[in-house]
């Protein structure tokens, strides 16, 4: 059974301490589900280890940029509220050093700036103020991934629908998917914790050092920030696979992301045995989700692979990914 081997799968990470628990769930094009909590949310013992649950909230880092971000983004593009070839200066006037970049250049990467993570001393609207009078490094070029492409989308989104980028994720997506715990802002009780680190046990706030400072401030940031379940990524995955199948609305977003709009379309994490076509979205800490329409699954993996600690290299968790891909995908 899929269950058993992710279970066993799993407990070895656990024991080579690739992460203290995680929640492993996939979904089919028809509705079929299965959720694997497997773990405790720390590697302590007793009192302070929390066994993780399907409903445990993990902090989704990166997949942000992919959901809501790139996902409304493509919304405004279907329903005609900007281009992917508007220029970015169009949107955000009071940018310096535009270099002429488009909406599709922030959704392709394809433009540098500063690395926010320097700029962890700053707060939110100081921050805000030293990426808009920065600007780009450059004219666009190559793909080169970094947060500060997604920051400046998300305030262009913002502006566009008049609203934060919490606010327009559960008006479109949250809310109508029933995700109900999906949320920039959650009850950090309900949290695996992220990290140990000169900030204290980060729990129910967000592991990026920039969007850390944006949730202190209340407020939501593009690049990073969202928090989330299994059960409730299953949602907006089954979404997707079905949109896929009969023309949904929501097949707007599932094209975008197989043409790398927002989303990857390759990496270890999709496996050996991913379709052409697959996109998904991996998170700095240990999270990732993955599309395969052409097999009509989807699958998530939530873990806390940076505590107490992060690690000093990614093998341990990309090979996790791709064994797990492997499983759901091969079957």
């Amino acid at each position: 059974m899929i269950e058993r081997a992710i279970i066993e799968r799993a407990r070895r990470a656990i024991v080579g301490r690739v992460f203290p628990g995680c929640v492993v769930g996939a979904v089919s094009a028809d509705g079929r589900r299965v959720i694997v909590p497997v773990g405790n949310s720390t590697y302590e013992e007793g009192s302070g280890a929390h066994e993780v649950r399907a409903a445990t909230v993990y902090d989704l880092a990166s997949i942000t940029k992919s959901i809501p971000l790139a996902s409304l983004a493509s919304l405004f593009v279907d329903e005609g509220r900007f281009r992917l070839s508007d220029a970015v200066i169009e949107y955000l006037p009071e940018l310096y050093n535009d270099y002429g970049a488009t909406i599709e250049d922030l959704l392709r990467y394809r433009v540098r700036g500063v690395q926010l993570s320097t700029l962890r001393h700053l707060s939110a609207g100081e921050i805000r103020t030293f990426v808009l009078n920065h600007g780009f490094d450059g004219p666009p070029g190559e793909s080169v991934y970094t947060n500060f492409p997604a920051l400046i989308l998300g305030m262009i989104i913002e502006r566009v629908g008049e609203a934060s980028v919490s606010e327009l994720g559960a008006r479109y997506f949250f809310e109508p998917l029933d995700m109900k715990a999906t949320t920039y802002f959650p009850n950090p009780v309900e949290c695996a914790p992220t990290e140990l680190d000169e900030r204290g046990e980060v729990c129910g706030l967000p592991h990026d050092e920039s969007a850390y400072q944006f949730a202190l401030a209340h407020q939501s940031a593009g690049h990073a920030g969202m928090f989330s379940t299994a059960p409730d990524l299953l949602n907006f995955l089954h979404a997707l696979l079905y949109s896929a199948d009969v023309g949904h609305p929501m097949s707007y977003i599932s094209e975008g992301a197989a043409q790398g709009l927002g989303w990857q379309t390759t990496g270890d994490f999709f496996g050996s045995h991913a379709s052409p076509g697959s996109f998904g979205k991996t998170g700095f800490t240990g999270t990732s989700v993955c599309v395969d329409v052409q097999k009509g699954r989807g699958f998530v993996i939530l873990s806390n692979r940076t505590y107490p600690k992060r690690p000093p290299d990614d093998h341990a968790i990309h090979t996790f990914r791709s064994d797990i891909a492997d499983i759901i995908l091969s079957t």
